[in-house]
């Protein structure tokens, strides 16, 4: 599939989820640390030394949420269609499930335990005809 669609936010958005999990981006991330660390006898560990670090990564650590949840919001959506389709294809399949992701919480687990029994119950029988 193109790309050409993309807006701004979510090249960028793609972009930096890659960079960021990359090897390099955790060098380089390690590399500042240790030259932070290195100028702290410089600036006598300073309060405005220390600040420098706490700034920096909590301003990092914000953005990142939004583009760890943009990530997340992407990829559940990717992976929802695609069992969705695999549910429309298989005949045997209970369409029900194509929107299971639009119920509650209380709903949710019901329907677990209602699978959690047919499942029970489809290995007793198979383990009776495997006695028979």
């Amino acid at each position: 599939m193109e790309n050409k669609h993309k807006n701004l936010f979510d090249r960028f958005a793609d972009w930096a989820v890659c960079f960021t999990g990359s090897a390099g981006a955790f060098v380089g991330s390690s590399i500042l640390v240790i030259v932070w660390a290195i100028t702290g006898p410089i600036f006598k560990y300073s309060d405005t030394w220390q600040m420098v670090i706490n700034t920096g990564t909590t301003i990092i650590t914000f953005l990142m949420v939004f583009l760890i949840q943009k990530a997340q919001n992407k990829d559940s959506k990717a992976i929802q269609i695609k069992l969705n389709e695999l549910i429309s294809a298989n005949k045997e399949a209970n369409n029900r499930l194509v929107d299971i992701e639009d119920l509650t919480e209380e709903e949710l687990d019901r329907l677990h335990q209602q699978y959690e029994k047919v499942a029970k119950s489809k290995e007793e029988k198979n383990q009776s005809k495997d006695l028979n």
